[in-house]
């Protein structure tokens, strides 16, 4: 049975200023499948899609719904429409039930409850949902939020549903009960768009696949017709190696060991647990867990930015614990940290390049004026080696995207020359390409005996890439295992604290 279009996109063109976001773009979605939207970081997906959610307006083509040329000029037009837009962060009010969350700004609030529940849970049945309807969504883990996201769609009519990103903080469980979810609403006859950077699910879930490249459509393609490799090809205009290549650990002393560590988090719960583990030269260890389950504080208690209520951090057995990022610099402690708000803790917006190069090597200068010209320089290499793209050195980096925002810190942290390098959500925005880069650099400083933290969201990379594998939950570590001889399954049950390691 021939299946019928929901949406097509005809030279869909997006300007902002001289930024050309997207370019003539075509894009069609039927009812009964699921597309996937596939590019790098900048590609002009999530524009795309925002201009679908009624966010943004074309500056050129047409939109057609149903086969009808249609203007989506606000979130209200693309709601009658029934399009619905999934967001990677979820818009929920946390105190509210998943229920009042469910009907917020519809006419039907005003309803009783009786009739409101007996309406979600008719919803629940005929999708294969499940949720507790009077539960507050502040206790409910992602995956049930993320359900409460699609509830919401769905309760407003929504045939056509948009997810961005919706396995980013996932577990692999969570991800395949999602999947059947969406199989399931597929089979219902609606028409799904997933944008997504994971190619492995990209080839599980989708029918097909629409890939943009630099604000173009580069083509559509049955999933079944590609692999991984090839999509990759497409997205970045030629061949890319999809394999990390591991070295042995070399010296595997202790460089830092963590003992009985706990940490409290500004609104009084605990965010690490009593955590002990090692850190040995020369090695990754990857840190698996949901979202929230103590890496923010793992990360700034080792830094010296977060205090500890007890326990032990003994960097070359010397307990650093306690004092300030300057103290544990005079202690001859080398030691690099890329956090996870880059903006906000690791680089200053207003700065370009060269000055945020400053920031980590001022202090050894002499006298009362600051030679620029190391920092320039070493900016200028970093612009070369990595691919950032920027007008110049002196540019804020607030203007460049995230991704060379990302490179940017990573290079500077890593050309300090350090021991021990905490990396937080490295290639967080990144394409594949520079993805692939970063690997590259945080092997090279493992071949030269730093020890390594990664802490990151893919699972399949951090089996890849890592040595050992601690996994978090609720601030307490559920296992430590070695990479080469686990799962993803097992990862993904430790991340929940259903199995310990």
């Amino acid at each position: 049975m021939a299946q019928t279009t929901a949406i097509a996109c005809s030279k869909i063109t997006k300007r902002f200023g001289t930024v050309v976001a997207n370019d003539a773009i075509d894009l069609q979605v039927r009812y009964g499948e699921i597309l996937a939207l596939l590019g790098e970081n900048g590609s002009g997906k999530t524009t795309l899609m925002n201009m679908l959610s009624g966010i943004y307006h074309p500056d050129e083509g047409t939109i057609a719904v149903d086969g009808r040329t249609v203007a989506i000029s606000s979130p209200a037009d693309a709601q009658r429409l029934g399009i619905g837009m999934i967001h990677q962060h979820f818009k929920l009010v946390e105190p509210f039930s998943a229920m009042d969350n469910i009907v917020l700004g519809t006419k039907e609030r005003k309803l009783n409850n009786r009739a409101l529940k007996e309406k979600v849970l008719g919803l629940c049945k005929e999708y294969g949902l499940s949720i507790n309807p009077e539960q507050r969504v502040q206790d409910m883990s992602v995956s049930e939020k993320q359900t409460v996201e699609i509830l919401k769609v769905l309760y407003r009519g929504a045939r056509i549903l948009i997810l961005d990103e919706p396995t980013a903080v996932l577990t692999p469980q969570e991800t395949d009960k999602l999947f059947q979810i969406l199989r399931g609403m597929r089979e219902k006859g609606c028409a799904i768009i997933i944008i997504t950077h994971k190619l492995n699910e990209v080839m599980a879930i989708s029918d097909r696949v629409t890939i943009l490249r630099k604000g173009k459509s580069v083509g559509t393609v049955e999933t079944s017709q590609v692999d991984p490799a090839k999509l990759t090809e497409l997205m970045v205009g030629h061949a890319v190696s999809l394999s990390i290549h591991r070295p042995e650990p070399r010296d595997v002393s202790t460089i830092l060991k963590v003992v009985n560590l706990t940490v409290q988090r500004p609104d009084g719960g605990l965010g690490l647990d009593d955590v002990n583990f090692e850190i040995r030269r020369g090695e990754i260890l990857g840190v698996a867990g949901i979202a929230g389950s103590g890496q923010k504080e793992l990360c700034e208690t080792i830094a010296g930015l977060m205090p500890a209520q007890k326990g032990a951090i003994l960097y070359n057995k010397e307990n650093i614990l306690g004092k300030s990022p300057k103290e544990i610099i005079a202690l001859g402690v080398s030691m690099s940290f890329v956090p996870e708000d880059r903006l906000g803790m690791g680089l200053v917006a207003g700065m370009g390049m060269t000055d945020n190069m400053l920031l980590k090597s001022y202090r050894r200068g002499k006298g009362p004026f600051v030679d620029r010209a190391p920092a320039k320089e070493l900016a200028k290499e970093l612009v070369d080696k990595l691919s950032i793209v920027t007008p110049s050195v002196e540019t804020p980096v607030r203007l460049m995207s995230g991704g060379n925002v990302q490179k940017v810190l990573l290079g500077r942290e890593i050309e300090s020359d350090p021991n021990l390098l905490i990396t937080a959500y490295p290639v967080r925005g990144l394409d594949i390409n520079s993805s692939y880069l970063i690997y590259d650099l945080l092997n090279q400083q493992k071949e030269k005996g730093v020890a390594v933290v990664f802490i990151g969201e893919d699972l399949d990379v951090l089996l890849e890439l890592c040595d050992r594998i601690m996994v978090l939950c609720h601030g307490k570590i559920t296992g430590i295992v070695d990479a080469k001889a686990t799962t993803k399954e097992q990862i993904g049950l430790m991340m929940t604290g259903e199995e310990n390691a």
